[in-house]
């Protein structure tokens, strides 16, 4: 009896034993610590997931960095990239998916290529060529101060193109990235048109703002602008903006008249947040033009 309570006094020792060894784990920071995000640029969202290294003393490119060798593009695996809709990366179409980013670093000039294989990772002993997308050379441009850290960014954005900014110690490489955002924008207001819910005036301003900002059909832009104040007649901002569609189409003489129209209705909200002025300057300028 005495032989078994020694067993199970022993046994729930080495289980209290274990359970604070695994809450007595220690941690410490990564020395390449990991990072993720998502940029949007214009209807496109561009992902990119990779390991950030330091330079911690280091001489990076032409030494850690070999020039004209294979590089995972940061450290562990090798960088993913994803795109939601199609994109062009410096000329070269690439279709939405997940991709890994390789790179050869040159003194002056880098050969990116986007990588159909997941698995590799940073192997790049296997890398395997007919398992590129694609490849191009981009040129490469001196920083002014050192960037300790790896990073990788998107930058200069609009709704059409971007950069894929590549930077580390003091070198500076890009990827310029185009998509395709007109057509998916003229496609989801075709299918809106056709059968547009009437009660959604935010959806015919939407339009008509797309159309007048790309210089598009300005009649179309007029008609969905005016339908939308029809919706929403407090939408003051709305209202400025058909004088301005006025203006563009050069009928003066009626955009003064809905910049009058929206600086009435602008005077009676809570807050105009600038649009009483900006609708008073409109008014003056336009008025030189009759």
């Amino acid at each position: 009896m005495k032989n078994a309570m020694n067993r199970t006094l022993l046994m729930v020792v080495a289980m209290l034993f274990a359970a604070t060894s695994a809450f007595a784990q220690i941690e410490t920071p990564r020395p390449s610590p990991s990072a993720k995000f998502t940029q949007t640029v214009g209807l496109t969202d561009v992902t990119l997931d990779y390991s950030r290294p330091g330079i911690k003393g280091r001489t990076i490119f032409g030494d850690l960095v070999p020039y004209g060798k294979i590089w995972r593009t940061g450290a562990n695996a090798a960088t993913k990239i994803s795109f939601s809709k199609d994109v062009t990366l410096e000329g070269n179409k690439v279709p939405a998916g997940d991709y890994a980013l390789y790179t050869i670093p040159g003194e002056t000039e880098w050969t990116v290529m986007i990588y159909k294989d997941l698995g590799l990772g940073g192997n790049v002993a296997r890398y395997d060529e007919k398992n590129e997308l694609v490849r191009f050379k981009v040129s490469t441009k001196e920083l002014p101060w050192p960037m300790e850290t790896f990073t990788i960014g998107v930058g200069n954005i609009s709704d059409k193109s971007a950069t894929i900014d590549i930077l580390w110690e003091k070198t500076y490489a890009a990827v310029k990235m185009e998509v395709d955002t007109d057509t998916q924008v003229m496609a989801s207001i075709e299918q809106f048109s056709k059968n547009p819910m009437g009660s959604v005036g935010g959806q015919f301003a939407q339009a008509a703002n797309y159309y007048y900002l790309n210089d598009k059909d300005l009649n179309k832009a007029l008609k969905w602008m005016t339908k939308a104040i029809e919706i929403n007649p407090n939408a003051f901002w709305n209202i400025q903006r058909k004088a301005e569609i006025q203006a563009k189409m050069k009928d003066y003489k009626a955009a003064i008249a809905t910049a009058k129209k929206s600086l009435e209705v602008a005077k009676a909200a809570q807050n105009d947040f600038g649009y009483i002025a900006s609708n008073e300057k409109l008014i003056e300028a336009w008025k030189t033009k009759l």
